[in-house]
């Protein structure tokens, strides 16, 4: 189990990935699980591009900041509810991104439409309400229709990924915006097809015994990441 520190390094790289890449327009916000299986670091309020370490915010599972005063986000029960309900939940993300959202403002299901997206071979369920989830009621009732998949999509709202790991998080993250952009050009050239379920459980049962793709993009991560550093100077 990687310690503190090093978790708020991941956190960090995550971070700013998914802010160059355009994730973040103004919402959103990571977390991941410590050591000490109830308390997660979260990433503080209004957290811009320039990021460190020191933005991601120790909390217990009761939302109860632990050694600091960094404001948490609005949606902060998201990553409560989520990590009480999920044992195998090691991080959370939540955006606005654009192309998965607008799956849950149309009549269209998010599914594969191509290799990387068999890890959500088990769906991506469409949870109903589109407010904020500001309190825990709200973040239970997400929690359950989530139930055991990787993410769910808050209908008009944005979305929620999780991982066993930050790197895992991230990459899943990636893979269901990426799918949704990749559904969404698909549309517009003609009929719309998904991926059967017999080549998804069994392209999902290598990526997941190779970590390739995985490990592929967490170093596209660190790259970027760097790269945000080296132009910040």
């Amino acid at each position: 189990m990687d310690s503190n520190d090093v978790l708020a390094e991941k956190l960090n790289t995550a971070w700013k990935f998914f802010y160059r890449r355009g994730y973040i327009d103004g919402f959103g916000h990571l977390s991941a699980r410590t050591s000490d299986p109830n308390r997660i670091l979260l990433a503080r309020h209004n957290l811009e591009e320039e990021s460190t370490p020191d933005d991601f915010a120790l909390c217990d599972l009761d939302g109860n900041a632990i050694g600091h005063d960094k404001p948490l986000p609005g949606e902060a029960p998201i990553h409560f509810d989520i990590m009480k309900a999920r044992p195998d939940v090691g991080a959370v993300a939540h955006f606005h991104v654009h192309h998965a959202t607008s799956f849950g403002m149309c009549d269209v299901p998010l599914k594969p439409t191509y290799f990387l997206a068999s890890i959500f071979r088990s769906g991506v369920p469409v949870h109903p309400d589109s407010r904020l989830i500001s309190d825990r009621q709200r973040g239970a009732e997400m929690v359950k229709t989530l139930g055991p998949h990787r993410a769910v999509i808050l209908k008009a709202h944005g979305i929620v990924v999780v991982g066993r790991t930050v790197e895992d998080m991230t990459a899943a993250t990636y893979i269901l915006e990426d799918n949704a952009r990749r559904a969404f050009i698909s549309a517009t050239l003609g009929k719309l097809e998904f991926m059967g379920d017999a080549a998804m459980e069994e392209i999902e049962a290598e990526m997941i015994a190779s970590g390739g793709p995985f490990r592929r993009i967490w170093r596209l991560c660190e790259i970027e990441a760097a790269k945000a550093d080296r132009e910040r100077g």
